[in-house]
C-alpha cells in the first residue's frame, strides 16, 4: 500500500517545474510498478536452512527439523532488490521463537516481510473408516481409537486419513485394511516421523447421540460436520445417527441420555412460516413420535442454531424465536475482534463454568477471535415492546414455558426447559456466536473459540446428571 501512495506523489511532482529529478521513482515502462524495488530475493539461516518466499503474502518461511533450537539463528544469506536495505543483514542473529519482521527499504518505498520457522511435523490430523466411523486421536500417545457398530466386518475397512501437508503415510489412505488386530500407520515428513497405533473396537450403546438429516457424517454440511467430528473425537460413548435410522429403531437407546441436534441452514430461517417453507426436511423429522417418546421417558435434548425450534413440535412452546438471521457459509464475514454474549444474572449456571473468560467482562462469554469467519446464524428471542410479542422476560417465560439463561437487556440467546416428572430437560442455544466451522481458519488466535466446545461439553454433563 505504501508504494501506491508514493507513485501518486511522483506522478504529481513530475508535472511541476523544478521536481523533474523525481522521475527516478518509476520504471521506464508505463506501469510504474515499484514493488520489485523492495523484494527479498533469497534468505538462508545457519548456512543450511533456506527460506520459502511468498511475495504476495509478504512472508518468508524457513523449514527446520522437528526438534530444533530457534532462539539464536544466524542470517547467513539475505539477498535484496538492487539498492534496497533492511533492518537485518547477513551475519545478524535472530530469535525466531516468535515471528520477526524484516523491513526492506529502497528510497522512499518499503515492504515488510514476516519471517517464521516451521518445524518438520509428522502427524495424523484426522482418521475416518468407511467415511463414517471417526477415530479419536491421542497426539501424545500416538494412538487412534475407532468405534464401530456391533457386528461390523472389520477385515476390509477403508481408512481416509488426513496428515501434515506433504507427509507420506504407510499404509496409504484409501487402501482397505484388516483391523482385526491393531494396525500401525507411519507418517514421515523430512526429519519428522511418527507411528500411530489404530485400534478398532465395537462401540458401547450411546449415551450422547447426535441426530442429523444426512445418512452419514460425510454427507453433512461443513458446520454440522465440524460439530459431529468434535463430538465423536472427544465425548466418550457418543455416536452419530440419521433421523431416519432413529425413526426406524436402528439406534440402541438403552443407555441414551442426551440427543444433540445442531441444525444449520444457509441464509437463516426467520420465524415459523419461513422455517416450515424453507426447511420442510427439518419439520418432517421434528414431528417424529420417537423423539416425543424419548423426551417423555426422561430423555434430554441439546438444541443449537435452528434446531431450537424443536420444542414447538414437542409441545413445549407456543411460539418460535422471533429474531433470526444468518449468512451463507461461502459468504461468511471475518470478525474484527472477539464476539460475545451476555450471561448477566446467570454466571453460576453449569453451562458457563470453566470457560476462557475476559477478566474485564466477567458476565460475558466470548466465543471467537479476530480473523474468525462466521455466518452469524442466529435464532433468538427479542425482548422489548418495540417489536411486540415479548415486552419483558416475564412475557417470554409465560409464552414459551422456558427459563432464560443467557442474553442482554433486549435478547434471550440461550434458554432452558427444566426437567419435570413428565419429561426430560432441554437446553437451547440460539446465539450467532455459537459457531463451529471457520472457513480457511482464523488469521489470529483461536483462544476464545475453545469455549464453544467447552459449553457443549458442559451441556452434556449437565443434562446427563439431571
Amino acid at each position: 500500500m505504501k508504494a501506491k501512495y508514493i507513485i501518486k506523489a511522483c506522478l504529481s511532482l513530475l508535472l511541476v517545474p523544478g521536481f523533474l529529478f523525481f522521475a527516478s521513482c518509476s520504471k521506464q515502462d508505463s506501469s510504474f510498478n515499484v514493488s520489485g524495488d523492495c523484494l527479498i530475493e533469497a534468505l538462508e539461516l545457519d548456512n543450511e536452512f533456506v527460506g520459502t518466499i511468498d511475495h504476495a503474502a509478504r512472508t518468508v518461511v524457513v523449514a527446520v527439523p522437528e526438534v530444533h533450537e530457534d532462539q539464536l539463528m544466524t542470517i547467513t544469506r539475505l539477498d535484496l532488490s538492487a539498492g534496497a536495505t533492511a533492518n537485518y543483514k547477513a551475519g545478524d542473529k535472530v530469535n525466531l521463537n516468535t515471528p520477526v519482521v524484516l523491513h526492506v527499504v529502497n528510497g522512499n518505498v518499503f515492504q515488510d516481510y514476516k519471517l517464521t520457522v516451521k518445524h518438520d511435523e509428522a502427524r495424523i490430523l484426522s482418521f475416518v473408516l468407511n467415511d463414517e466411523y471417526i477415530g479419536i486421536i491421542d497426539q501424545e500417545a500416538h494412538t487412534i481409537s475407532v468405534s464401530v457398530p456391533i457386528g461390523t466386518d472389520v477385515k476390509a475397512l477403508v481408512p481416509t486419513v488426513k496428515t501434515t501437508e506433504g507427509a507420506t503415510l504407510t499404509p496409504a489412505s484409501g487402501v482397505p485394511c484388516d483391523f482385526t488386530d491393531p494396525v500401525e500407520f507411519k507418517v514421515d515428513y523430512n526429519t519428522a516421523s511418527a507411528t500411530y497405533t489404530v485400534t478398532v473396537k465395537e462401540k458401547a450403546n450411546p449415551v450422547v447421540l447426535y441426530l442429523g438429516l444426512a445418512e452419514t457424517v460425510a454427507q453433512l454440511n461443513p458446520e454440522e460436520q465440524e460439530a459431529v467430528t468434535w463430538l465423536l473425537s472427544n465425548v466418550e460413548n457418543s455416536d452419530y445417527a440419521s433421523f431416519a435410522a432413529f425413526a426406524a429403531g436402528r439406534v440402541k437407546t438403552d443407555d441414551l441420555k442426551v440427543i444433540w441436534w445442531h441444525f444449520h441452514k444457509d441464509g437463516g430461517l426467520e420465524g415459523k412460516t419461513a422455517f416450515e417453507t424453507n426447511a420442510p426436511e427439518a419439520v418432517d423429522v421434528m414431528t417424529l413420535d420417537r423423539l416425543k417418546e424419548f423426551y417423555h421417558a426422561g430423555g434430554s435434548f441439546l438444541l443449537t442454531r435452528y434446531a431450537v425450534n424443536l420444542p414447538y413440535y414437542l409441545g413445549e412452546a407456543e411460539c418460535f424465536p422471533n429474531n433470526c438471521w444468518g449468512q451463507k457459509e461461502a459468504e461468511a464475514e471475518t470478525v474484527g475482534g472477539p464476539w460475545e454474549f451476555a450471561i448477566t444474572g446467570h454466571t453460576d449456571h453449569a453451562l458457563w463454568q470453566n470457560l476462557l473468560m475476559n477478566t474485564d467482562a466477567p458476565d460475558h462469554v466470548y466465543t471467537c477471535d479476530a480473523g474468525y469467519r462466521i455466518t452469524n446464524s442466529t435464532a433468538q428471542y427479542h425482548i422489548g415492546s418495540d417489536w411486540g410479542g415479548y415486552a419483558d422476560r416475564n412475557v417470554f417465560h409465560e409464552k414459551t414455558g422456558a427459563v432464560d439463561i443467557a442474553g442482554g437487556a433486549d435478547a434471550v440467546v440461550a434458554w432452558e426447559y427444566p426437567r419435570t416428572s413428565e419429561h426430560g430437560a432441554i437446553i437451547c442455544i440460539g446465539s450467532g456466536c455459537y459457531d463451529w466451522y471457520s472457513v480457511a481458519g482464523a488469521d489470529g488466535t483461536e483462544y476464545y473459540h475453545a469455549n464453544v466446545a467447552k459449553i457443549t461439553e458442559n451441556a452434556f454433563n449437565y443434562l446427563k446428571g439431571k
